[in-house]
């Protein structure tokens, strides 16, 4: 362990070395001497002072001009002052303005070694109190971290988190998928644009990234329209068991290269529980999918359909938007299960939902709503476009072969019923019940599509 470094300021030289030999007597301290206060702030420009024994009274910088300037530090070292000429006045001044203690010259060695001693002590105390409080405090962070299981909530909460403790940095978070980039979160200093740049250029790269790592500017060359200043990039990366990825980056700002020394062994409890939280999340995600997935078709089923109408009818309220339900009801399908069995039945209930999905928008959504029943829901669309919509997905089903295992061709056809929030309803339950109505009035033809209207009149 280094010893601590001791600076004495004084433009007598008999006291600098009077000092300077006391303290270094029993080989305990690092001393260094200056003779002004001037040359002693160009040391403590350097760092590595623990602790300055200045002389009060001096030519030009004094020594309280001294403790002020010391003071301004991040990491301030102690002052202990001392002077020949003392009074009751000077000694409160000095200990008003900050100083640990004070002494009269000519001192007594072993209180100028107990002073020194006890002064250094106390910043010992205080800096492992400070390290205590510190991992306190991210461990606390970190839990919240490893308990949040909203994918996105984690990235934003980490990202803020892992940047205050950095103290700067341009910073995203993301998962990366087959799909592409997904739950995207990036810090108010990037654009959408360049956040999503540089995740689909990091993404690829997260499966060869084990461990964190700091990306030069030669490593990323290849990256295009990089944002400004793009000088280097901290990659952690988050994989979980589900096969799932995920990377947090923090990037330089902007004229400022991020510190040569990450914090990385303080932060890497604070990573661990972000690297939890995101293996927790996605194991949920997976459970959720299971809750909301019907088994047969891979489909959104008739749980989810209610949470997701939900959600449209805030966004619709908020927006003042319309949307519209469909419900599609095959005609006549027990008549296959009867001539071709189950097997085949199931089958084309799958092909059934691949066949609409097909002349869906992206932005849609098809439910398995139960048996041979299915439910579309149709964003941002009035009735007459879930008119146009549902007599397509009727049409796609009317002219679709169906092949069975005996090599017999079926054919099928759907009656589809439809209403549009709000002009047929403003709740859930009433927009399902008059889709599922208006189907039901179709059914005396079969092969049609009907609208909420042609029961309930607007």
């Amino acid at each position: 362990m280094s010893k601590p470094t001791i600076l004495v300021v004084d433009d007598e030289a008999f006291f600098r070395q009077l000092f300077a030999d006391m303290l270094t007597e029993d080989d305990r301290y690092q001393v260094e001497t200056v003779n002004s206060g001037e040359d002693a702030l160009r040391r403590l420009d350097q760092g590595g002072i623990d602790v300055v024994i200045t002389d009060m009274v001096m030519p030009g910088t004094c020594g309280l001009e001294l403790l002020r300037r010391c003071r301004s530090y991040d990491s301030p070292p102690d002052v202990i002052l001392a002077t020949g000429n003392a009074t009751v006045e000077t000694a409160i001044q000095a200990l008003k303005s900050g100083a640990r203690d004070y002494l009269v010259k000519p001192c007594n060695p072993d209180q100028l070694r107990h002073t020194v001693h006890t002064c250094l002590e106390q910043r010992r105390l205080l800096s492992e109190n400070s390290l205590l409080r510190t991992q306190i405090r991210l461990y606390q962070r970190g839990q919240q971290l490893a308990s949040q299981l909203e994918v996105s909530q984690l990235f934003r909460e980490a990202l803020s988190a892992i940047v205050y403790e950095i103290g700067s940095g341009r910073g995203l978070a993301f998962a990366y998928t087959q799909n592409g980039i997904e739950n995207l979160a990036y810090t108010p200093n990037l654009t959408e644009t360049d956040a999503r740049g540089l995740a689909g250029f990091l993404g690829p790269q997260i499966d060869q990234c084990k461990t964190t790592a700091i990306l030069t500017s030669d490593q990323f060359a290849e990256l295009k329209n990089p944002f400004e200043d793009l000088r280097s990039i901290w990659l952690i990366p988050l994989q979980s068991a589900q096969d799932k990825s995920g990377a947090i980056a923090i990037c330089n700002d902007p004229g400022i290269s991020l510190p040569d020394s990450l914090p990385t062994k303080e932060l890497q409890f604070l990573i661990d529980q972000v690297l939890l939280g995101f293996q927790n999340a996605c194991q949920y995600l997976d459970a959720q999918e299971l809750i909301y997935t019907d088994d047969l078709t891979g489909l959104y089923n008739h749980r989810y359909l209610h949470v997701a109408m939900e959600q449209e009818i805030r966004r619709a309220e908020r927006y003042g938007l319309e949307f519209s339900v469909a419900f599609i009801d095959l005609d006549l399908f027990k008549n296959i299960n009867d001539a071709h069995g189950h097997l085949v039945g199931s089958r084309i209930l799958r092909e059934v939902g691949e066949l609409l999905k097909s002349c869906m928008r992206d932005t849609d959504m098809l439910f398995r709503y139960g048996g041979d029943e299915y439910t579309a829901l149709l964003v941002e669309t009035d009735s007459r476009g879930a008119n146009v919509v549902t007599d397509r997905l009727r049409g796609k089903i009317a002219e679709h072969i169906f092949k069975s295992n005996d090599g017999v061709n079926c054919r099928l056809t759907a009656t589809i019923g439809y209403a549009t929030y709000p002009i047929h309803a403003t709740s859930k339950n009433d927009l399902i019940d008059l889709a599922d109505k208006a189907m039901y009035r179709g059914k005396q033809e079969r092969n049609t599509t009907c609208s909420a209207n042609e029961i309930r009149p607007t």
